[in-house]
Formats: C-alpha cells, structure tokens, sequence
C-alpha cells in the first residue's frame, strides 16, 4: 500500500518511521515532510493546507492511506472532503476536531456531561475579559479559543499577567483569528499527564501515558513552544490510574460526542492533571501530538498501519487494548534560539553521523534541510531535530539522552536540560 503523510515535523517524522515498519506499506509519501524523512519517504510539494491538491495527488497516485498529522487542515475539513471523494484518510471530521479547534466547545462538553475539569468563562470582548479578570482568583489561566500552534495557553499569576494575556491575545492577535475568543478557567495544580488513546466512534483504546513540556525555558518558565521534550510512560500513571482515566475521563468524552451526534474516528489526545481529587482535563487534541509522537511510536508494539484500518473500520472492539513495549523512551527538543518568537536558520549541524552508532537513539527530524553539494544538513526551523532515545529505566534514558547531545552541534543551539525533572520525586523500579 502507498501511504501519505501530511505535514512537516518531528512528529510526521516519527509517523513515517513506524509505518516504514508495516509490512503492508509499499511506499512513502510526505507533503510537504522535510529532508530527514528522505531515506524512508518521498517529499511531495504540496503544503499541509492544500486540501484539494492534496486529495488530488492522493487520488492521481493510488494512495491506500493519507494520514493527518496538524491540526490545521483537520479543522479546515480534510476528512470530510477526502471521505466525499472516496479516498482513505485517518482522523477525526471537521465537527469532531473542533473539540482541539475550539477551546470554548471543549469547555462546553466537558461541563454538560459533567466530565472533571477545572471551572472556566468565555469572552468575546476585551473589556468584558478585563472587567471579570479584575476580581479573579489566581492564578488562572488564559487561553484562545481556536488554534494556535500549542502556544496560546498563557498562566497569569496576578491581573498584570492577565491583561497582557488578553491584550496579546484578543488586541494584538499574536495568534490571529485564533484570539476572537479567549477562555478563561481556574489554574489546576498537579502532575501534568497526556493521554494517547484510539477511538471508531464506538469504542476508545487507551494507547499510553505521556508528558510534555511546553516551556521554552527550565522550571516550565518563558513562553509555551510547540512542545521542547516530552517522555513516555508517565510513572504516575500505573494501571490503576490509566483505568480511573478511562472511566472517568475516555468513556464519558465519546459518550458525550455520540450524544451530540459527532462520530469521532481517529486519535484522541488528552491533556490532563493529576489532581488530589482526580484526573482532570485541560484540553483536546484531535491528532498525534508533537513532540509526543517521538516517543510513543518507538513504544508502539504492533503495526500502526494495522490499527489506523480497524479505526476507519469500526473494529477496535475486536482488540482488548493495545499492546506497548516494556520500555522508557524520552524526546529532548534541539531548537534555535530565540523560538518560539524570532530566531535564524540556515546553520550547519554537525555531528549527525555519528549518531547512527548509537542502536538505542532515534534522530527525528522537525526543520532541517539537506544540501545535495555537501550531504549537510542545516537548521530550517525552530524545532530543529528531535533526539529519541528509548531504554530501560527512565531516569537512565534521560541520561543518555543528554549524553548524546553533547555530540550534536549547530550556532544557537537551545534545549531544555530539565526534560523529565520531576520524575525524580517517583520511586523508581530497578533495572534488571
């Protein structure tokens, strides 16, 4: 079968490793993918958001799967304007992402089906926003409502916090039409967890725990970022936990989808936190996350190909769950500096080769392009690469890790160097 990936990341990156595995793909294509995927897959031009060239190109090729890996051109309809020309496609119609495309409706589902999650308003008018947030509690967190990129999520710790996050957000529109709306909701304390899990509309498959840090900087301090690191299984998410989640938290949100008549098909990513009453919800994400991808798909322990087929098949009640690998995988994020606000590309990264001789390291590529004159590859992005590293031993993973990054180099360089800091608190079981 011939396979295309949309978009340009370290996480469709990540997506066309693990197909790359199925016996049952022929080939790869990516649009637009990025110059580290060239050995596994084929780069298309076409742009993520080109949804009718796209389609085209799917059609022209005799593509058996296209798989969606932004959120944007879930929102803007991809699904459904495949479905309608009768091409194969994996995730969620437009009506159903709109539970990542709007925070607001989230919000709403949540609080209809009285599903846990933290007490919040909506506003359209600045000075209505300002006006309430004068008397608030906080801290609080202020967020836009549609999508922006992982980075609209701004937690004010006093009302000078939170009229920036509003002037921001709805005056500037530093997130465009994404701030016509904000939400507005209590600051949950606990340990932040995310929830990969599979759903056909009619059954949901929890696939495993991870945790992302968003931050630019150390101590989960500066502006939120795409995603600088993230690791998997979370060791505060045993099975105990994992089935508490399911009950209160996966069931009830289809429930709650298939009341309102969405048929949602695809990836259901759950941000959540560990709350001394609970898990609580924070947000959806209607697709494979990013950098998260990097670390549950070397954990994935059956073909993903397989799995993205019974999902449009409505069969996941035939699987009992779905099988991950006893392992510990971490994902440290190589950026330039200055991401996620202004930064330059165009420098020359040294050191890859030799990473090839590490068997436990995966070098996920997320803005990097090759020049053919001298086989180099030079930075293209903000994220620049994404270094995977999966082993026994969690605390052991992140170790070699930063190991390994001490071998990669390229002119401003950033990485956080506390991915997976709070792990230290948990008892960790021996290594064997």
């Amino acid at each position: 079968m011939k396979v295309l990936i949309v978009g340009d990341g370290g996480r469709e990156h990540a997506l066309a490793w693990k197909l790359y595995q199925s016996e049952n793909v022929d080939k790869i294509f990516a649009a637009p993918g990025n110059d580290g995927m060239l050995e596994i897959a084929e780069r298309v031009d076409i742009k993520a958001d080109n949804i009718e060239a796209l389609a085209d190109f799917a059609q022209e090729n005799g593509i058996g799967m296209t798989v969606v890996g932004p959120e944007e051109p879930l929102v803007a309809g991809i699904v459904d304007y495949f479905v309608e020309r009768g091409l194969p496609i994996f995730g969620p119609k437009k009506q159903a992402a709109l539970l990542e495309g709007s925070k607001a409706f989230a919000k709403e589902i949540l609080d209809k089906y009285n599903i846990p999650t933290g007490e919040y308003e909506v506003f359209t008018d600045p000075d209505t926003a300002l006006t309430y947030l004068e008397n608030a509690e906080y801290p609080l967190v202020v967020k836009a409502n549609g999508l922006a990129g992982g980075k609209g999520v701004i937690v004010a710790s006093n009302y000078q916090a939170a009229q920036d996050a509003v002037a921001r957000i709805m005056e500037d529109k530093t997130f465009g039409d994404a701030g016509d709306r904000i939400v507005v909701e209590d600051f949950i304390e606990g340990e932040d967890v995310s929830i990969f899990a599979l759903t056909d509309g009619q059954t949901i498959l929890p696939v495993t725990s991870t945790r992302e840090h968003k931050a630019v900087f150390e101590g989960e301090e500066g502006p939120n970022t795409g995603g600088m690191g993230s690791y998997s299984p979370s060791p505060y998410v045993d099975q105990e936990m994992m089935d508490q989640i399911c009950r209160e938290i996966l069931r009830p949100t289809l429930h709650a989808l298939n009341s309102e008549g969405i048929d949602y098909r695809g990836v259901m990513h759950v941000g959540i936190i560990l709350t001394e009453n609970g898990p609580e919800v924070i947000d959806y994400n209607a697709r494979f996350g990013d950098p998260e991808t990097q670390v549950v798909m070397p954990l994935l322990a059956e073909d993903l190909l397989e799995l993205m087929q019974m999902t449009n098949d409505v069969k996941l009640k035939y699987k009992k769950e779905i099988e991950i690998y006893g392992s510990d995988a971490v994902c440290v994020v190589l950026a330039s500096a200055g991401y996620p606000l202004t930064y330059s590309t165009g420098y020359e990264i040294q050191g890859l080769e030799n990473l090839k001789y590490h068997d436990d390291l995966i070098v996920f590529h997320s803005g990097t392009r090759l020049r053919l004159e001298n086989e180099n590859y030079f930075t293209d992005g903000g994220r620049v690469l994404g270094m995977t590293v999966v082993g026994e031993g969690i605390l052991s993973v992140i170790n070699s890790a930063y190991d390994y990054i001490e071998e990669v180099k390229f002119k401003d360089m950033h990485y956080r160097t506390d991915i997976g800091f709070t792990i230290s608190d948990v008892p960790q079981a021996p290594v064997e």
